[in-house]
């Protein structure tokens, strides 16, 4: 991809002049706006929201469409910053790519929610974890197709009954999304009889781990959770290794055990356990497809986790967008609430009350399959128990 395209990507349906259209499938372009982390600490996992979201266009603009419009998708950059992430997203907004996606932290999904539907538009999170989006700050046009902390914190807790560590420390990022994930898993631990003898909240692209490090290994505990991503993920886990905590300690994370990051460490995340909420193993018919489709656009790959769940968010936009015959947020919105989706996971509903796409979630570890070190998955939930029933606190 040229240089131009880190910034913005558009894929029109004056592009696919040239395959001989019709004039159904001329017809004005439905635009798709993705503000995203192409820099900052979370780059790598914009850059997976990036060529997921491409690929599902893709994928639409070959088979004709929806509806016989055409998709078109542009990209900017929100470095993972909130405020940046606001203006970008109303730049995306005003210029007509008023269906939204592809935030990467919790704090920019929070700083957009209360402005969609004054900017007209509609805003579908594939990755903010923060309880809070489905929950007191929920909005009529904002939904949530992964997994939320509530969940995570659901599906960890029969995996942490198991296990003899007493004694837990949290390391997580100092965002709304480290927090809710760092308070699920405790309140998840101490109602197991344990105890959080160490809480760590380090700010987004943190450098120096080692006195985070050197506080937990003074602290007793016997098990470490940790909520970090991207490169705050790696930077942790690399120093964790050098300071000996990884040998001390049972660790176990989110968004902390994904495909990225384990081809990063390569054997430094060997026996860590973590949340898997998407995986290119899991069996389902249209799971199998996608991952032989992915293979062939992008050879020598698999699709991650995140750009499993972004995709995952394409399915339901296209879905919707088709049963409402309109493009216009407020139509897709309306259709949106209560509908079923077929997705590469299974028939998902999505939740009335609060805007949360009801779905399963898993846990696993890393360790080598089919040949190299992978997130495989030990223990699924189905989604009645892996989607926390809504605790009231969202009016809309």
């Amino acid at each position: 991809m040229h240089t131009q395209g880190w910034r913005r990507v558009a894929l029109t349906a004056a592009l696919a002049m040239g395959f001989g259209l019709s004039g159904a499938q001329a017809q004005e372009a439905i635009k798709i706006g993705v503000p995203t982390s192409l820099t900052g600490p979370w780059a790598d996992l914009g850059n997976q929201v990036r060529r997921a979201v491409t690929f599902a266009a893709d994928e639409v603009n070959r088979s004709g469409g929806v509806n016989g419009r055409k998709l078109q998708v542009d990209f900017l950059d929100s470095e993972g910053k909130p405020d940046v992430a606001r203006r970008q997203a109303e730049k995306l907004a005003l210029q007509g790519n008023n269906l939204l996606l592809g935030l990467i932290a919790s704090g920019e999904g929070l700083a957009i929610a209360p402005m969609v539907e004054r900017w007209d538009a509609l805003y579908i999170s594939t990755i903010n974890k923060t309880n809070k989006l489905t929950g007191d700050s929920c909005q009529p046009r904002v939904f949530r197709v992964n997994r939320s902390d509530n969940s995570d914190a659901a599906t960890v807790r029969p995996w942490l009954a198991t296990r003899k560590e007493a004694k837990w420390a949290v390391m997580a990022n100092d965002i709304a999304w480290g927090r809710d994930s760092g308070g699920s898993f405790s309140a998840s631990a101490k109602s197991l009889g344990k105890s959080i003898v160490s809480e760590n909240y380090a700010p987004a692209g943190a450098n120096d781990f080692a006195p985070y490090i050197q506080k937990i290994r003074e602290s007793g505990a016997e098990g470490v959770w940790v909520a970090l991503a991207g490169r705050d993920a790696l930077n942790f886990a690399n120093q964790a290794k050098q300071l000996g905590l990884l040998e001390r300690v049972t660790t176990a994370g989110v968004s902390f055990v994904t495909d990225n990051t384990v081809n990063s460490l390569g054997e430094v995340s060997k026996g860590i356990f973590g949340i898997v909420n998407y995986s290119s193993t899991l069996d389902t018919p249209a799971n199998r497809k996608f991952v032989e489709d992915w293979r062939k656009a992008y050879p020598g790959t698999e699709p991650t986790n995140f750009e499993g769940e972004t995709y995952l968010g394409m399915q339901v936009l296209v879905q919707a967008i088709r049963k409402a015959g309109s493009s216009k947020p407020a139509d897709v919105a309306k259709v949106m609430r209560g509908m079923e989706f077929e997705t590469i996971l299974g028939k998902q509903q999505m939740r009335a009350a609060d805007h949360q796409l009801v779905g399963p979630n898993f846990f696993g570890v890393v360790e080598m399959a089919e040949g190299k070190l992978r997130p495989v998955i030990k223990n699924s939930v189905a989604a009645a128990d892996a989607t926390p029933a809504p605790d009231g606190s969202c009016k809309m």
